[in-house]
């Protein structure tokens, strides 16, 4: 398979984008935003639809719909006081109600729409490569250079504000970040499944480490070493990428647990 040129981008986009949300999504769940993550990525079909409406690239106004929603539900739940699941089920309504009309009003068969819906990463170019690049270069950058602030405000954001920390630009930075992971990973696994790709690899993770580096660390490993799995298994057994990528995690996850549970007899 490696002869061929569409797989050998497959792979790399896998390797890039598996190591970028197993990274942020070690931010998710230790502030526990899965619950938001998942209004950020329904939002997202609001933009594709405007994008097949349009007839432009999708990627761009949904990422516009990911960061607008992102701080959105930033905005209602600390300026308004709405509480967050409230704000969150409204954005996710709004984005998927903007996506179905821009659908229907759409003229003929929207064919990109699957790819983005249940994930196609053979159609990954060379010019996704290097935009995953960057985005992965600038958020390790990101971590590298704020990471104890990084780690203050997710945990104990009161404290962090006595410490004069600048929290809130430290919240928003990490909220377009994980906006704009959404989007480059819907191309991956697709909407219906990225919510696994930023949670399963942490939680297997969470069974052996305690210290935010080490999750971080494990999580990268798990979430690379089970997307190459998966992508290499769907080329044998001839079925989607992305369910087999689930499918892999989820089986990492209970291995772990199940490690876990006899280590602690």
């Amino acid at each position: 398979m490696l002869e061929y040129q569409f797989f050998v981008n497959a792979l790399i986009g896998v390797l890039l984008i598996s190591a970028a949300a197993a990274m942020i999504g070690t931010y998710i769940v230790t502030r526990r935003l899965v619950a938001i993550s998942g209004g950020i990525t329904h939002a997202c079909f609001g933009g594709l639809g405007l994008g097949c409406f349009l007839g432009i690239n999708p990627m761009i106004p949904a990422g516009a719909f990911a960061i607008g929603s992102a701080l959105g539900v930033e905005w209602l739940s600390t300026r308004h006081r709405v509480r967050e699941d409230s704000a969150v089920a409204v954005v996710w309504a709004v984005g998927m109600a903007i996506g179905v009309v821009f659908v229907f009003l759409t003229p003929g068969f929207v064919p990109e729409l699957n790819s983005f819906l249940f994930g196609n990463i053979l159609t990954i170019s060379p010019t996704d490569l290097w935009i995953f690049s960057g985005y992965l270069l600038l958020l390790a950058g990101f971590f590298a250079w704020k990471y104890r602030q990084i780690v203050a405000c997710a945990f104990d954001p009161d404290f962090a504000r006595v410490c004069h920390l600048p929290v809130r630009a430290v919240n928003t930075a990490m909220t377009v970040a994980v906006a704009l992971c959404i989007v480059l990973t819907i191309r991956l696994v697709g909407i219906m499944l990225l919510m696994s790709m930023i949670s399963l690899p942490q939680l297997t993770a969470e069974v052996f480490a305690r210290r935010f580096s080490t999750m971080m660390g494990l999580s990268v490993i798990v979430s690379v070493l089970c997307c190459v799995a998966g992508l290499f298994l769907a080329t044998v057994i001839d079925v989607p990428c992305s369910a087999l990528i689930v499918m892999v995690m989820v089986t990492a996850f209970a291995i772990a647990r199940i490690i876990r549970y006899f280590t602690l007899r």
